[in-house]
């Protein structure tokens, strides 16, 4: 009784840890990954950074062109005076004798203030334009990363699907031949079969098995790298809705004939955006030959006395302000400011040569993604209509076996080309999904994706 009661607790614990490992797994769908991805993922926290990096940057230039005032105050301490010696007969004394005077207070303190303000400073004025600039540029380059993150995301997730598919086929074949080990068994028992045809089952059942291992270490290592890009933990367990593959059989993207226009890509505006920084630094650069006019303005206050009662009444106070106009005019730098303009030159060039190459790249990619969408669609009707024949066979052989018709081999070789039937219109599926990525990525309209 005793023992009874301790089978039925162990089995109530081990239904609760099943429940709780079950419950604990979240189902991620394509969009939920998306969308995760965005808020998570370290590319996304990259980017929205150097947006903010960006609002700072501008904060900074502009300051260059605001007054610039300071405050500075000192308070010293003279416990001995200086002293000037002076002729007596300056004081009404003898011609011959010499007087020491002192020459200030025990006390001293001065305040004084100062303002500066750029009036006409090219410089500045570019390099604040320059400063905003900037800030574009990491709003296109966060839009730009929010693309690619999408596709990559997308890509794993797809691949992940497929895994998980050919995981189920290998499954199913393996509980097929458990369950003809199990007949072959009994027939042998009972002199109907040979030991070899026991034997070739069982090989046939660990090579299986073996190969389960194999997607099972695949399924986990595309998880782990789906929950990486995404910027999930990787102790939460996920998976993936069971009728993802169905999902994947929607062919939504079509082909046509129209060209693509490159300049309202992402990864276009990105770098047009740096060919007008450069040309705002090469304009920055020759900013330094103009000259440049400031205004300055100051005042001090200053006070003294022998005891610590500075800024009072009873201390000796003066004050003194000035304000001037400067004009500084740039004759010779050892040709520093023409190496730099030289230098912002060449690499506008550069960026021009690259913008080129990227064009090609760009429509090279949607060419050979519309070619490749049209193919995969093929390549599926094909591996299709090859599984449902496969299929077909594989019933046909399995009824002729139990009826003595056919032979093992015939069953196991049917039973393995029913299995790569359904793996290559797995793979049909997923390469026409990378394609159909990578042509709408081409299009500009990768984000459409979070509302599929």
């Amino acid at each position: 009784m005793k023992n009874r009661v301790i089978k039925i607790a162990f089995c109530l614990f081990s239904i609760t840890l099943f429940s709780a490992s079950v419950f604990s797994q979240q189902v991620v769908t394509l969009r939920d990954a998306l969308n995760y991805a965005l808020e998570n993922s370290e590319v996304m926290k990259q980017a929205r950074l150097d947006i903010e990096n960006g609002k700072v940057k501008v904060t900074e230039s502009m300051a260059s062109a605001m007054p610039q005032i300071n405050l500075n105050s000192s308070i010293t301490g003279n416990p001995i005076v200086q002293q000037f010696v002076l002729p007596a007969a300056f004081m009404g004394g003898s011609p011959d004798d010499f007087v020491a005077i002192r020459a200030g207070q025990n006390w001293s303190a001065m305040t004084q203030v100062t303002l500066s303000q750029q009036i006409y400073n090219q410089q500045v004025f570019a390099g604040l334009k320059a400063a905003k600039g900037s800030k574009q540029f990491y709003e296109l380059s966060a839009q730009l990363s929010e693309e690619n993150v999408l596709q990559l995301v997308a890509t794993n997730y797809y691949q992940l699907v497929v895994t998980q598919t050919k995981m189920g086929v290998l499954e199913a074949n393996i509980d097929r031949v458990i369950k003809l080990e199990d007949i072959l068994a009994a027939q042998f028992e009972n002199g109907l079969v040979k030991k070899i045809d026991v034997d070739r089952v069982r090989v046939n059942k660990t090579n299986l098995q073996a190969q389960k291992l194999e997607l099972e270490n695949a399924v986990i290592q595309m998880k782990n790298l789906l929950k990486y890009y995404i910027g999930m933990p990787m102790d939460q367990d996920i998976t993936v809705p069971e009728t993802a593959l169905n999902d994947m059989e929607n062919f939504g993207e079509s082909i046509d004939g129209s060209s693509l226009n490159t300049d309202n890509l992402l990864s276009m505006q990105v770098m047009n955006k740096q060919a007008e920084l450069l040309a705002l630094q090469t304009k920055v650069f020759r900013a330094g030959y103009i000259p440049s006019l400031y205004l300055t303005g100051h005042y001090t206050y200053n006070t003294q006395s022998n005891k610590f009662n500075l800024y009072s009444k009873k201390a000796l106070s003066y004050d003194m302000s000035s304000f001037s106009l400067n004009l500084s005019i740039p004759i010779f730098d050892g040709l520093a400011r023409s190496s730099k303009v030289k230098s912002s030159e060449i690499q506008l060039k550069q960026l021009r040569e690259e913008m080129s190459r990227t064009t090609n790249a760009l429509t090279m990619a949607y060419e050979n993604a519309r070619m490749q969408i049209a193919n995969s669609i093929k390549m599926i009707d094909a591996q299709k209509a090859n599984k449902e024949l496969a299929n077909e066979v594989f019933e046909v052989t399995q009824n002729n076996y139990q009826l003595g018709l056919a032979s093992l081999t015939d069953l196991i070789n049917a039973e393995t080309e029913l299995r790569t039937a359904e793996n290559s219109y797995s793979e049909a599926l997923l390469q026409y999904k990378v394609a159909e990525l990578e042509l709408i990525k081409s299009k500009g309209e990768i984000s459409s994706l979070l509302n599929k």
